[in-house]
């Protein structure tokens, strides 16, 4: 017999198996999250990725001081024991939908357009928000405690915030130039400086003449980055994800600091998968994160090695 080509006509192909072979929006996912991050992108970033470990240790140096040296005398050494902070990378955030073939097969783009959008969305919203919290710590705050008590009222930023008296007053230009002063007095580099307010802030930056000028205005970043403009050297950001105090007021949280008050440690960056479960005919699509978040510098003595770089205000919702 003779020996013929093997000559299929009827294979399955990218063509006829189309529906079954899912896209992976990753690029489209990480550039979402990157859009709406606001605070993780102010703060100290380190990158973690492809290394083994769930705890980073971070030195916390106690500076020095200058001696006078006297003739014949032997210098004066400096033996200060050190300190470190150390951030556990502990926080595994996912996003998942499971996509059935009718759907991938009659729904229009704009569906996975919005779950690309939203899955970068919400992974955004979460690492913000842990970094947002960190504030409850600023000026030797209880970490994790929602009654700021070591937060100052807007109104003066000098009066301390009860969260029980509800006690928290409208931002002024006082309150911003006595914090700005709590980040000189603490030797704050002048650099690298942010506050961060509610939409509430914003609304009553609007109203005072002096913050509504071109030079406080900017160039349009809030379309961007959502910075809406500079005061006094820093730039100011609004973000409907700032923190609420436990208060029955429910008060909303300004937080002012330097880049170095904080830290994000990123193991595992923003990635996506799909796996094709037959059993339900559909696609299981899935993008997760694992990061961990600490403050760097949160103490309430000034000059200590940790002398606090950030400090909250607590201003009407």
């Amino acid at each position: 017999m003779a020996n013929t080509a093997f000559s299929p006509t009827n294979s399955v192909t990218v063509t006829t198996a189309d529906k079954f072979i899912p896209d992976i929006w990753s690029d489209e996912i990480v550039a979402a999250y990157k859009k709406n991050l606001v605070l993780a992108n102010l703060v100290m970033k380190m990158n973690f990725k492809g290394k083994k470990g769930d705890t980073v240790h971070i030195p916390a140096p106690t500076r020095g001081t200058a001696n006078a040296k006297l003739a014949t005398d032997a210098v004066t050494l400096i033996a200060a024991t050190e300190s470190e902070v150390t951030i556990s990378i502990n926080k595994h955030y996912e996003y998942s939908r499971l996509i059935e073939d009718i759907v991938e097969a009659q729904a229009l783009n704009s569906m996975r357009n919005f779950y690309t959008s939203d899955a970068g969305y919400a992974l955004a919203r979460q690492v913000d928000t842990d970094l947002v919290q960190l504030g409850r710590s600023a000026n030797g705050g209880t970490a994790g405690a929602a009654a700021y008590a070591a937060a100052y009222i807007g109104g003066d930023g000098t009066t301390a915030y009860v969260a029980a008296n509800n006690n928290e007053s409208a931002l002024t230009d006082a309150s911003i130039r006595r914090t700005i002063q709590r980040l000189d007095d603490n030797d704050t580099p002048m650099d690298n400086r942010f506050f961060l307010i509610p939409p509430s802030s914003r609304n009553t930056l609007m109203g005072l003449a002096r913050y509504t000028e071109q030079a406080f205005v900017g160039n349009g970043n809030a379309i961007r980055t959502g910075e809406i403009g500079n005061l006094y050297g820093i730039p100011v950001f609004t973000s409907s994800n700032a923190d609420t105090t436990s208060g029955s007021g429910a008060a909303r949280v300004c937080l002012m600091g330097h880049k170095d008050a904080m830290v994000l440690v990123e193991q595992v960056g923003i990635r996506s998968q799909v796996q094709y479960k037959q059993e339900y005919l559909a696609t299981l699509f899935t993008s997760d994160t694992l990061y961990g978040v600490a403050a760097l510098r949160n103490a309430a003595t000034v000059g200590a090695a940790k002398s606090s770089a950030m400090f909250a205000l607590a201003v009407p919702a």
